[in-house]
């Protein structure tokens, strides 16, 4: 199935992007982790076969951690620009805009927080999405909210619109709002986002070798764990 793969993103800028992680081991760091995982999850988007990378981005690439690399890899994949209030309303209006660029094709889209994704994990998601009995599918996150989400037809996610966004019940009340608006929903594995020290180091340990990895193990964050 040919299927677009959107990746949700901020600019890893110090102070904007991964704060909560950035008020323990500071605003840099938490940045230099956040291009780490973006540049890990655009790796896996790209390497996933069948599919078309779009990047929702918001924020100064100029201005963010590793820029030079962030900017090589956005070249690869089409960039469309974050538009809305909240989250929801955002969320919301990428999954339209890229179905206007392109049109009568599913999207799968995640985030910037699961640098352990990889390409079968994704591939194994669209499978889902393809199947018959199946709307839309949601992979929920270890902290209550979703690291992703497909949808067969973009209208689907006005939903999105009306949950509340960053909390312990996002996942479920997306859940809800799915099958409420008529969807047959299909649950995927449940991976951790990165928002913490002890998931960090948790996350890096799944993916020896990785930017993300490598920039978790620069920072010497074990005790910062405590």
């Amino acid at each position: 199935m040919k299927a677009c793969l959107l990746v949700v993103a901020k600019a890893p800028v110090a102070g904007l992007a991964k704060t909560r992680l950035g008020r323990v081991v500071g605003d840099r760091a938490g940045a230099r982790i956040a291009a780490a995982a973006l540049l890990d999850t655009l790796d896996a988007v790209r390497a996933t076969p069948g599919t078309i990378p779009v990047v929702a981005m918001t924020g100064r690439v100029d201005a963010a951690e590793r820029s030079d690399e962030l900017a090589e890899a956005l070249s690869r994949c089409t960039v469309i620009p974050q538009r809305g209030t909240g989250l929801g309303d955002r969320l919301a209006n990428a999954h339209l805009d890229v179905a206007a660029g392109f049109a009568g094709v599913p999207v799968f889209q995640i985030g910037m927080d699961t640098p352990q994704l990889r390409p079968e994990i994704l591939t194994a998601a669209l499978a889902a999405l393809d199947d018959d009995d199946t709307d839309a599918v949601l992979g929920p996150a270890t902290d209550g909210g979703w690291w992703g989400l497909g949808l067969r037809s973009p209208d689907a996610a006005t939903v999105l619109r009306s949950v509340p966004m960053s909390r312990g019940d996002t996942g479920m009340r997306t859940l809800l709002g799915l099958r409420g608006a008529g969807l047959r929903v299909c649950q995927l594995l449940t991976l951790s986002d990165v928002d913490t020290v002890p998931v960090a180091l948790r996350v890096a340990g799944m993916v020896p070798g990785s930017r993300f990895a490598d920039a978790v193990a620069s920072l010497k964050l074990a005790g910062a764990a405590r």
